[in-house]
Parts: C-alpha cells; sequence; structure tokens
C-alpha cells in the first residue's frame, strides 16, 4: 500500500465520465469517492454506485444528499459497506457510516461523518469518531467529514490528528489550499472539491443559479456540462503507513 487517493462530491453524468477516467489513468492502491450528487446532480441510485465501484472505487462516501433516492436504501443495507452514509446519522437508518478491508496486505477503515452546523440535525460527529476509532480499527483510517463549516472540519481534522491517517472534508464543492500533514502526522484538507462541470456554480447552471438569487424563487437545477474538472486528495504513504506527502488532484478533464 503505497497511495490513497480521495476525489470530492461527484456531480452528475460528467463528473462521473471525468472521475472515472482520472482513476483509470492514474491507479491508486485505495480509492475512495464521495457520491452523494453523482446521479442527476444530487443523491445517488444502486446503478450509478455499481458504475463507480466497476470502475475501481473501492468505496463511495456520501453526505446529506444521500437520501434524495429511495432505492439506495436497500442498497445502503446490501453492499456490504461499498457505500457509506454519515456515521452520525440519527438511529434507525440504513446502512452503515464506517466499513473496514483489506488491500494490498493491510486493513483500511473508511470512516463517513457528517457536520452539524449549517447542517441538517445528526448525531455528534466528534463522538462519533471516538467511538468508532477506540477499537484501535485499522492499519490505514481515512475519515470523509462531509460538512459546510471550514471552522469544524479543520476542529475535527485537529481532534483526530494522530488517529486517523487521512482527514478529508466534502460538501461545499471548491478546493481549499490547505493540504497538509498535521504535526499528529494525519493528511489533512478542509475540502476536497468536486468533479464535474466548472462552468456553472458547484455544478449546476449558472442560469437557475441567478434566476434563484434575483427572485428568491424555487428554481429547479440541472447539471452544468462543459470545462470539466476532478478535485481531489493524493496520499502518499511511507513504509510505516503514515502519510509521507500529499498532492491536490486539480485536473481539467
Amino acid at each position: 500500500m503505497k497511495k490513497l487517493l480521495l476525489l470530492g462530491d461527484i456531480v452528475g453524468a460528467s463528473g462521473r465520465r471525468c472521475a472515472v477516467r482520472y482513476i483509470r489513468e492514474n491507479p491508486h492502491d485505495f480509492v475512495v469517492v464521495n457520491g452523494e450528487n453523482s446521479a442527476g446532480g444530487i443523491g445517488i441510485t444502486p446503478r450509478v454506485a455499481d458504475q463507480l465501484l466497476d470502475a475501481g472505487v473501492d468505496v463511495i462516501t456520501s453526505g446529506n444528499h444521500v437520501w434524495a433516492h429511495r432505492e439506495i436504501y436497500p442498497y445502503l443495507d446490501s453492499c456490504g459497506g461499498r457505500l457509506l452514509r454519515p456515521e452520525n446519522c440519527p438511529p434507525g437508518n440504513p446502512g452503515t457510516g464506517f466499513v473496514t478491508r483489506r488491500s494490498g496486505g493491510v486493513s483500511v477503515m473508511v470512516l463517513n461523518l457528517q457536520g452539524r452546523v449549517f447542517m441538517p440535525g445528526s448525531d455528534c460527529p466528534f463522538r462519533a469518531a471516538d467511538r468508532i476509532l477506540s477499537g484501535g480499527c485499522a492499519d490505514i483510517v481515512i475519515v470523509d467529514f462531509h460538512a459546510e463549516a471550514t471552522s469544524e472540519k479543520i476542529a475535527l481534522g485537529r481532534y483526530l490528528d494522530g488517529r486517523a491517517t487521512v482527514v478529508a472534508g466534502t460538501h461545499t464543492h471548491v478546493q481549499t489550499a490547505d493540504a497538509s500533514i498535521l504535526p499528529g502526522g494525519t493528511a489533512y484538507i478542509t475540502d476536497l472539491g468536486m468533479c464535474g462541470s466548472s462552468s456553472g456554480v458547484i455544478g449546476v447552471n449558472f442560469s437557475e443559479v441567478r434566476e434563484r438569487f434575483l427572485t428568491g424563487r424555487p428554481v429547479r437545477l440541472s447539471v452544468s456540462e462543459g470545462d470539466d474538472r476532478v478535485c481531489g486528495l493524493s496520499v502518499t504513504l511511507g513504509p510505516d503507513m503514515k502519510p509521507s506527502s500529499v498532492e491536490t488532484v486539480n485536473a481539467r478533464i
């Protein structure tokens, strides 16, 4: 196990196309993508999840939009943790928020959490992380923190420094310029960005967003097309399975 790839929110068909192409052209040992907007710009379906997994994705994470398509509910229970929903969702929801898989002779845990600031109600992500990570868990721990507020993401990164291999924020669709290795050895970035068209506004058509802002009325949004870009983070691991370097991915496809 030498290299990890984490890709930001995949938005619609254009996001799927460019993410799949990047994964195939840039091999990594373990690949995690956030797929919560990969079906038509909101939510994910079983067909789309299978398409991403068949393309070489090891685990798909999500966030508050994972519930947009009801057909995904039984899939969350049957996919063996290949598609995660946030672990700190209220009790009684289908699926799981973490999974441990073996790859290249090592164990890799992926933990999906959701923030609480400016986000739908959920349990405390900090305490959820404590609960899951308290058992020593895996050789490599990857955390996708799907959250709005940069302060909350940075706080969780610091909180898990030395306990997680990687803490990566998702949700805003805008890649941040703070990829680093924290003092305790955890690779960190506040937001991975998004995969999809950069010609609109965070993946959707500008004209529709403009109308919503100018009128204040609800407007149906559709996925933009053109100027496709892949954003994420590539993490190189040393012999001790700790990050030795990080590199942001921001590639026009």
